[in-house]
């Protein structure tokens, strides 16, 4: 475990509420939190770098300590869906996002406080500031409830900066708004 203190540029949280859905009331109406974090590329400048785990160990657990709360906090409803996201400058490589986010020193911050049993499903994107990304969000119990299967689209107008990182965790407290697909398997 490294020493190094996480340090971030921004930090965000949006909160959606749909009240109608197809011309008809959703009740109750449903909730998706999203916190993010934008900060430096631990490894902007650097080249090609082979060995990624120093950069991850020094940010990783660090960054989903910070966002795991804060979405449960801003979702103020017991969570059943969720996912995450690493948008990354144009300097930066895809890879270095997906070193973050894809591992249990950031993932289990989540899962822990969503009592949660499945893999966050992801989006890697590399783009410039203001890129539009949709989060895609899973069942937190159970990937096969198709309720559940859902996106939420955001953005950070000044983010991320070219040598800088976006990393975004979602929480729905609820399945898509009306859904009405039959169970898995019995289409």
């Amino acid at each position: 475990m490294s020493s190094h203190i996480f340090t971030y540029r921004k930090l965000f949280t949006l909160v959606e509420e749909t009240a109608y859905e197809g011309g008809e009331p959703v009740n109750p109406i449903a909730r998706v939190a999203i916190v993010g974090a934008v900060f430096d590329n631990p490894w902007a400048g650097q080249g090609f770098v082979k060995d990624l785990l120093p950069g991850i160990n020094a940010v990783a657990s660090q960054l989903g300590a910070l966002l795991a709360p804060r979405v449960m906090e801003a979702l103020g409803a017991p969570l059943e869906a969720y996912g995450k996201a690493a948008i990354i400058g144009l300097n930066g490589e895809i890879e270095h996002g997906s070193g973050l986010i894809h591992n249990l020193n950031f993932g289990d911050h989540f899962r822990n406080a969503a009592q949660a049993t499945t893999l966050l499903p992801a989006v890697e994107k590399r783009g410039p500031a203001g890129i539009i990304f949709d989060i895609p969000l899973k069942h937190f119990t159970d990937m096969t409830i198709r309720s559940h299967h859902q996106s939420v689209e955001t953005r950070v107008s000044d983010a991320p900066h070219p040598d800088e990182i976006l990393v975004a965790l979602a929480g729905a407290a609820q399945g898509r708004p009306q859904q009405r697909l039959a169970a898995l398997g019995q289409d």
